[in-house]
């Protein structure tokens, strides 16, 4: 039975994100390992400096001091991650455990608080559909679909209330198609 891999933070050095990531990277091709570590990741982030010469983009870590890891948790797997110069462990690490029990995986909420993984949602309905509110102060209103922001899951809904129409904003997942 195959394991799923999971994301784990490990801890380095400050400054050593790179050379861990690439040590990291030549040992996984140099051991066919990549069954066991799918991938490596810096956070980063672009950011434009203001400086006396005037605007500089810049990409910076956001999250100095840590690499992330893609791997099924293996004594193997464990064991090269710890191995490489500038790492001083897992995050969340239990020091008594047994060393492939060591390391504690992200949950799926982390993964995408963080960004690193992102879940794409499809909508089965479109601007200009009839949707039937699920949640909120609107539970139970028929409207229809008058803005749809996939990337920000958000629905624009238009809802008759008092003789007019009245837009509320909510989440995908919040509203259903009405089916007829």
């Amino acid at each position: 039975m195959a394991e799923e891999a999971k994301w784990y933070v490990v801890h380095t050095y400050s400054g050593y994100e790179n050379t861990v990531k690439a040590t990291i990277e030549k040992s996984v091709e140099n051991r066919h390992l990549e069954n066991l570590i799918h991938q490596v990741l810096i956070p980063t982030e672009t950011v434009t400096e203001v400086t006396d010469k005037g605007p500089k983009t810049v990409e910076r870590k956001v999250y100095p001091g840590y690499v992330l890891v893609k791997m099924v948790m293996t004594d193997e797997a464990w064991y090269i991650i710890n191995s490489v110069r500038g790492v001083t462990g897992f995050v969340g690490a239990d020091a008594d455990a047994k060393p492939m029990i060591r390391a504690i995986p992200l949950s799926e909420e982390e993964t995408l608080q963080l960004g690193i993984e992102k879940r794409t949602i499809e909508v089965a309905y479109k601007v200009g559909d009839q949707v039937k509110i699920l949640d909120g102060p609107l539970t139970g209103f028929i409207g229809e679909v008058d803005e749809l922001d996939v990337d920000n899951n958000e629905v624009g809904v238009a809802v008759m209330m008092f003789g007019r129409k009245t837009s509320q904003m909510l989440e995908l997942d919040q509203v259903e198609p009405v089916q007829e």
